[in-house]
């Protein structure tokens, strides 16, 4: 697909939901959104995309975890660094967060995430596998995913204020 800012051409739901899953692959931080009582907050995360969801290492004590917890709510953005408005692109998303606690989802994403983030092997213990058990007790964090229900794709190249919903 051309993209060109101010092009006619109209993405479909499979170009919209390639040109998103490019963006996530690429990117590696996403800002969370949560409130309580009347104020925002809004708190960046590293992030591997598994099956449908956001999956991230935070503390349980943290505040975006407690008030997303708390409300069942959080919004999220994934956006491509930009040195121009005709380069922005992006999605905003709502959805919620939940705790990842199966063995075998935690061992499938942190096999991913130390693939995206090699850096973090240097956090570990020296001939030992990563565990989520490990990571909680040397680093008081645990993983959490975030799932979308409402995915919007932004792209300043396709149009000026390009906006539309994408199953993702």
């Amino acid at each position: 697909m051309a993209r060109t800012s101010g092009s006619d051409h109209v993405p479909t739901q499979h170009e919209l939901k390639d040109l998103a899953g490019r963006l996530v692959a690429g990117q590696t931080t996403m800002t969370l959104a949560t409130a309580k009582n009347d104020e925002a907050w809004a708190a960046p995360v590293y992030y591997v995309y598994v099956k449908s969801a956001f999956y991230f290492l935070s503390s349980p004590t943290s505040r975006h975890i407690k008030e997303t917890l708390h409300s069942g709510q959080a919004s999220a953005t994934v956006y491509a660094s930009a040195s121009t408005w005709t380069e922005i692109r992006g999605l905003q998303m709502t959805g919620c967060v939940r705790a990842a606690d199966g063995k075998f989802e935690a061992m499938q994403v942190l096999r991913e995430y130390l693939k995206k983030y090699p850096f973090t092997k240097d956090f570990l213990k020296k001939n030992t596998s990563p565990n989520l058990k490990m990571l909680s007790e040397r680093f008081g964090v645990k993983l959490y995913k975030f799932i979308p229900t409402l995915v919007y794709y932004l792209d300043n190249q396709i149009q000026f204020a390009f906006r539309a919903e994408v199953q993702f």
